[in-house]
């Protein structure tokens, strides 16, 4: 399998990495965080599943106390106990800088956060951008996700049958190394069941009536797969104004290939056919979204009304509010539900994404614009929001 370049993360990264003494990348098993990291000017490397470097760590101070430059711990989710030790040596010894990869969990964060404050910086990697592949690939990614070793092989068997033995090692090996005690089949019959909600507004008392459990049970089950970034639970945004909004959060399946597989859809053909054709396509184009924009989740919103007017993604930058739809359609047209939102929520811009070729204005304020062109007009945005901070204009 050839290698493919992630500019965007490395240099993101290498951005925290002068800045702070300490670095962190989480994210899902096998989404390419140890192959980034070995991109680095490392000078020292620890993988604590290598019984070697766990032997070392027997005397964790006497292994890391001496040494100097940029210092790589993978897996450190196995040994939470060395986020004090590293505070203490990175305080003491300024030559040192760490770099430190693990599987997201809530435990891990709080644990850094808490021994670390102020001297640690997070970055999330998920699976391949929209801006790692060709144009031309753009439909693969989408079918078979983000996962490295998902998205590289020939043929999509290949990709499903790694998926599938993805899914298993995850909830049988991930899972319980995470400190959660859940049975295996249990948690997977959730996942599956929630992969039916996905793209929708979430209730979970619903949800749990239907799986038999409580709705206490099904929030932390949820939990469990947002705090290992399995999914995304994206909140509402409500301001005091007098329409009745929802106000329970929607949830996506973060990887479309690891929503695929849940779906059992094999390949394109299949989902062309299948009923969640358009919710797949709005939960992709979401995370392509939210990669390209490159703010930390919380500050992404969906807005809807009970009366039917919604956008589908919410963000403000640069003092402005701006809002997307997705639209799985030739020619995105404008509603009465987009004008509702324009005007409620004081929009900048409305972009309405779609999987066509042409961008056009459909008024002054609303573009409909091709997935594949995301890239190009986020960068364009970025600039221009810039230009007019640094020239004070309004």
């Amino acid at each position: 399998m050839k290698m493919i370049e992630r500019k965007i993360d490395f240099q993101n990264i290498l951005k925290r990495i002068s800045i702070f003494p300490v670095t962190a990348i989480l994210g899902p098993r096998q989404c390419g965080k140890t192959t980034l990291a070995r991109e680095f000017n490392y000078d020292h490397y620890f993988d604590l599943e290598n019984p070697g470097d766990i032997a070392r760590f027997d005397q964790p101070q006497l292994a890391l106390e001496d040494l100097k430059g940029l210092i790589v711990i993978d897996e450190i989710q196995r040994l939470p106990d060395l986020f004090p030790l590293i505070r203490y040596l990175v305080d003491n010894n300024p030559a040192q800088k760490y770099l430190i990869l693990g599987s997201a969990s809530v435990d891990l964060i709080r644990q850094s956060s808490e021994s670390l404050a102020g001297r640690i910086a997070y970055y999330h990697l998920g699976g391949f951008r929209m801006h790692d592949v060709s144009r031309a690939n753009i439909k693969r990614l989408w079918i078979r996700g983000g996962l490295p070793n998902s998205y590289l092989p020939e043929t999509n068997e290949q990709s499903m049958l790694w998926r599938e033995n993805y899914i298993t090692t995850f909830l049988e090996r991930d899972i319980p190394q995470l400190g959660i005690n859940i049975p295996a089949h249990t948690l997977r019959r959730f996942w599956t069941m929630l992969s039916h909600y996905h793209g929708q507004v979430i209730n979970y008392s619903e949800l749990a009536r239907s799986f038999g459990i409580s709705d206490m049970t099904a929030r932390r089950y949820i939990d469990i797969l947002a705090g290992t970034f399995m999914v995304r639970i994206l909140l509402p945004w409500y301001v005091n104004i007098r329409k009745r909004l929802v106000k329970r959060p929607k949830i996506f399946l973060r990887d479309s290939g690891l929503f695929h597989s849940l779906m059992q859809i094999e390949n394109l053909e299949q989902l062309y056919l299948h009923n969640k054709l358009g919710a797949s396509w709005e939960g992709f184009a979401l995370e392509c979204i939210c990669q390209s924009i490159g703010k930390i989740d919380q500050v992404f919103y969906f807005w809807g009304t009970h009366s039917g007017a919604e956008v589908d993604l919410f963000w403000q930058h640069g003092g402005k509010n701006w809002g997307v739809e997705f639209k799985y359609t030739d020619a995105p047209q404008l509603t009465k539900s987009m004008r509702s939102a324009l005007e409620d929520l004081e929009l900048e811009h409305l972009w309405i994404v779609y999987p066509g070729k042409e961008t056009y204005r459909l008024s002054g304020n609303v573009t409909a614009l091709p997935l594949v062109d995301v890239p190009d007009c986020w960068s364009y945005l970025n600039s221009l929001v810039k230009l007019r901070n640094d020239s004070g204009c309004q």
